[in-house]
């Protein structure tokens, strides 16, 4: 494969373990095969496959096409807002700069002056995380600015950790390749290494964002293999508002998106112009919404996955193919899932093309659940590849596929193995609008002049994580949300020790994802926990929008409940969460790191230093109507700055859990991890619509299990697992944390999730392939006396036994439903 390194998709790399999964290899290195002109000589082959980091020390949206944000001006308020954020624990914070213009760095932005060099230097100014040579960094963060201009490239532009590339939403800047434009990916979000080796290790790639661009590739020629974004990512990380425009010649070969390898993810609101593939996708799960494919031969190819959830895709003029998801290893299937839902195929042959069968390898090898999909003059709906024969009839008409899954069915018993319609959901009308369910991207606030924001720092907070910000940071938000003005969080770490307020009517938007820092003891008791920031007071109505920030502890912070939602906002208008993320540890200034916190698997004794966080997020009783979007709610398993990703042992009591009453809330691409007791609970609520959802049990489990350090507090209706696993006759593995629990709730529907154990204290053996002793008994459960009408699309789960439980039965078993890895259901429901 002309040195392409077919190993490093196959998945996944976990953390410092270096997990790599044979089976999941073998089966994607058939697949890239036609892909090794796009990746060249970037990338060689490393021996057995393995890819060690490498530790050297070298050098609003529009409908159709309207997805992408414009505006008649030209001017953007962050190109001339007063930069003044600070990187508050990095080694030269007096010098190092967050905010970088390209063209301080000599960019032009003519069309004419290749501006490779400067834009690259911009990235990398200031002794940043490079490729090659460090291995992820919480101190080097900075957010690179294009403003509106043609910015001709000759070779890639190399992100680095930790990155955010923002353009002019106004007047978005255009990337230009030239005609002999050589790199994989005008953006390559991780370059590969000498010897094949992705940087970073893509399922640790976190916090970075690209948006507002055009990416034109048309000046390469149509037969030459070129790519827009070579992305390999993991969460907190997201590509939003860019358009791709590629030759639409007879032969093209090229490719807006390519994603390989990682643990996502967002990508919402991208139109694509041209391509043999619009995208290439391969990663254990993302979520992907609002992506419009004009005129490319094959608008998706899923070259592989765990699981995938699809929203509002549009693929039409003249595509050839929708979806192939069909393997190309006559061996075994290499899509694990996927869930496609409220999306159009117009002018397109075939809208999925699929491989799986009666026969198919593993069990469950290529599941899909379609969900209203509309077809406009698509012959053929479902192919099977292999055969190219057909399974789902189109029309040259007009019509809608209701439902139509592949895969294994349990309601709420089985499995059923099926391949046709099946009874969906019934959606709540609350949830929907315009036939779909709701939708809302982040907002750029582009009409807005910078006047219009009051900026943290200018209003006296210091954000240097020793100063006490909270004084500051609460007079400044009070009154912007007085004034109807903007909170612009400036770069940097804001140290509180009281509750942050943030009123009904505020707008919050940060700079390079600035964190407030809990510290103190006014978070420490962990028998009276006390929230960080507080959105509304109880029984507050209105909205709030909050962007690309972080809330942290610093220290033992056992009694920190991070964010708490009580604002109940109005039928019609949803408050809004976007790219909003807690973590607790990990990180240098959190006091939580490896010098404070290291696993010692060989202990059992319990470090109150390291007892952190008691919630991470609570939605309360009288909250409702609120849209979260790529929240990543995270209780650090590793520290970030440590060379090496050594692993730690931090506490988190608890991951999201939701008691509104009312309900009515959008969980859209979140990822919960490392919460003792549970990483989503949905608790005497409803009207629930999430995914994709992604979990992981914590590592130290079952040294101790879910009952310690956290007393059990039946006021929140924490799972007892007294009860659940009583103790003398359940193994140690029960009582350990949900991924999922659903509690006394109505119409929960799940469009996609992975569930992941794969650590037992600290060791995987328990989720290899073919493993005797797996990590954990369950992942979901549920209670049949009060729960109704709950679903779930696309259930992946790894390392436990049970993959769903009603009360203390389990439902569903992982070795009926065996996959590429993990264990698959393409349907679940209550049934009731």
């Amino acid at each position: 494969m002309r040195g392409f390194v077919a190993a490093a998709l196959l998945l996944p790399v976990i953390l410092g373990e270096r997990l790599v999964i044979p089976e999941v290899r073998n089966a994607v290195s058939s697949q890239l095969a036609e892909f090794s002109g796009y990746t060249g000589d970037y990338a060689s082959t490393t021996a057995e496959g393995v890819l060690p980091i490498s530790l050297n020390t070298a050098h609003e949206s529009r409908s159709s096409d309207a997805k992408i944000e414009e505006r008649a001006t030209t001017t953007y308020w962050y190109e001339t807002i007063t930069h003044q954020g600070i990187s508050a624990f990095n080694a030269n914070k007096a010098t190092y700069k967050v905010y970088r213009n390209v063209k301080d760095y000599g960019a032009k932005g003519d069309g004419k002056t290749d501006d490779t060099a400067a834009i690259n230097k911009a990235i990398s100014d200031g002794s940043r995380c490079a490729p090659g040579s460090c291995t992820s960094s919480s101190t080097t963060n900075a957010v690179v600015y294009f403003p509106a201009g043609t910015y001709l490239v000759s070779s890639s532009i190399v992100d680095y950790y930790a990155t955010n590339l923002i353009g002019n939403p106004n007047n978005m800047p255009i990337l230009k390749a030239t005609a002999g434009f050589s790199g994989f990916g005008v953006i390559d979000g991780a370059q590969y290494q000498a010897g094949g080796v992705l940087p970073y290790g893509a399922t640790n790639i976190f916090w970075r964002q690209v948006k507002n661009f055009v990416i034109d590739i048309t000046s390469i020629p149509a037969t030459t293999e070129a790519t827009g974004i070579h992305w390999p990512t993991a969460q907190a990380t997201s590509l939003q508002n860019i358009v791709f425009k590629m030759s639409t010649n007879t032969g093209t070969k090229h490719q807006g998106i390519f994603i390989e390898e990682g643990s996502g993810g967002i990508l919402n609101d991208l139109v694509f112009y041209g391509g043999l593939y619009g995208a290439v996708f391969g990663n254990q799960q993302f979520t992907v919404r609002n992506l419009t494919f004009n005129n490319a031969v094959t608008a998706i190819y899923q070259l592989w996955d765990w699981g995938w959830t699809y929203k509002s895709i549009t693929v039409r003029c003249n595509c050839t193919v929708g979806l192939d998801m069909a393997t190309r290893d006559s061996s075994a299937e290499t899509v694990g899932s996927v869930t496609f839902f409220d999306s159009s195929f117009t002018n397109t042959k075939i809208a999925f093309n699929i491989s799986r069968s009666a026969k198919s390898t593993p069990t469950t090898g290529g599941s899909l659940a379609i969900e209203n999909v509309s077809l406009k003059n698509v012959p053929t709906a479902i192919q099977y590849g292999p055969t190219k024969s057909t399974l789902l009839a189109g029309t040259t008409g007009s019509t809608t596929i209701a439902s139509w899954v592949s895969g294994n069915v349990y309601s709420p018993t089985g499995p059923k193995t099926t391949a046709g319609a099946i009874t969906p959901p019934t959606r709540p009308s609350v949830l929907v609008s315009s036939g779909k369910y709701y939708e809302r991207s982040k907002p750029s606030y582009a009409d807005l002049a910078s006047t219009s924001f009051s900026s943290v720092r200018t209003g006296g907070a210091k954000g240097d994580g020793t100063t006490d910000d909270t004084a500051a940071l609460q007079k400044v938000i009070t009154a912007a949300a007085s004034a109807g003005k903007v909170v612009y969080f400036d770069a940097g770490t804001y140290k509180v020790t009281k509750t942050l307020l943030i009123p009904a009517g505020s707008k919050i938007v940060g700079e390079g994802y600035p964190v407030i820092m809990s510290s103190g003891s006014y978070f420490t008791n962990i028998n009276a926990p006390q929230v960080v920031v507080q959105i509304g007071n109880a029984g507050d109505t209105g909205t709030v929008e909050w962007s690309d920030m972080i809330v942290s502890t610093q220290g033992a912070q056992a009694g920190a409940i991070l964010i708490r939602w009580n604002l109940n906002s109005p039928v019609g208008s949803p408050s809004g969460m976007w790219d909003v993320h807690t973590r607790i540890g990990g990180t240098t200034g959190s006091n939580l790191s490896l010098a404070n916190c290291p696993s010692t698997p060989s202990s059992t004794t319990v470090n109150s230093n390291c007892i952190a966080g008691y919630i991470s997020m609570h939605v309360s009783k009288t909250a409702a109507r609120l849209y979260m979007e790529n929240v990543w709610l995270w209780a650090a398993d590793h520290d970030v700055d440590d060379k090496s990703l050594t692993q730690i042992r931090v506490y988190a009591g608890r991951g999201l859990l939701v008691e509104s009453t009312v309900g009515t809330l959008w969980l859209v691409g979140t990822s919960i991890e490392h919460h003792v007791r549970y990483q989503y609970e949905f608790s005497n609520t409803q009207n629930i619509f999430a995914g994709q959802i992604q979990t992981e049990t914590p590592y130290h489990q079952p040294n101790p299990g879910a009952r310690q350090p956290f007393p059990l507090n039946l006021t929140i209706d924490d799972p007892n697992f007294d009860i659940l696993c009583p103790q003398g006759s359940s193994a140690a593995t029960c009582s350990e944390a949900w991924g999922l629990r659903v509690s006394a709730s109505k119409n929960i529907l799940i469009y996609g999730a992975g569930l992941y154990s794969f650590f037992n204290n600290f060791s995987t053996a328990c989720s290899a392939k073919g493993a005797s002793s797996l990590c954990q008994t369950g992942l979901v459960q549920y209670d049949s006396a009060s729960t109704k009408t709950f679903w779930i699309y696309g259930l992946n789960t790894v390392g436990a036994y049970g993959m769903i439980y009603r009360d203390t039965t389990k439902l569903a078993d992982y070795a009926a439903n065996v996959n590429v890895f993990p264990s698959s259901i393409i349907a679940f429901t209550s049934n009731n």
